[in-house]
């Protein structure tokens, strides 16, 4: 009993139904069938008959949407499993692999490569002059800006 109380709190916190879960609402709703049964025979009420449809129609819509999960839970698992014989066949199929030829100078087809190769430097780097503080490189967005502006003012006189 410990263990299947343990299982139904550990089994709030995992995604999709587990058979813990399912187990303890059957359970419930078995119960709240039974209760709902004493109180008609208790009060011959129609509202616990109603009451028990509405439980019953429930109940059965639960369990129909568990079967639903699982059924698709296998389909995405033999899915799964095919995709993934899918790509260990191609892997190890060599006729079905692609080999990309390029053309020597001499036109001999050579296979080439997906490697990436590295190439040698050409030249060295060069690395740029400090601006002094008033040159025009070392402007800024602003200040272009401010010149626009004296520009129109220009203009305008």
């Amino acid at each position: 009993m410990a263990t299947f109380v343990q299982d139904l709190w550990e089994s709030i916190f995992t995604p999709g139904t587990t058979p813990t879960l399912l187990v303890a609402t059957n359970a419930t709703f078995a119960c709240l069938q039974l209760v709902l049964l004493l109180l008609l025979v208790a009060t011959y009420s129609i509202h616990f008959i109603i009451l028990s449809c509405l439980c019953g129609g429930l109940w059965w819509s639960i369990n129909w949407f568990a079967a639903e999960l699982r059924v698709a839970q296998a389909k995405e698992a033999r899915e799964k499993a095919r995709s993934g014989q899918r790509v260990a066949a191609q892997a190890s199929d060599d006729s079905e692999t692609e080999v990309e030829t390029t053309l020597v100078e001499k036109g001999k087809p050579t296979s080439g490569s997906t490697e990436v190769e590295v190439a040698e430097q050409a030249g060295g780097l060069k690395l740029r002059a400090e601006p002094s503080p008033g040159s025009k490189s070392s402007a800024s967005t602003e200040d272009e800006w401010e010149k626009v502006s004296e520009n129109e003012n220009e203009k305008d006189k």
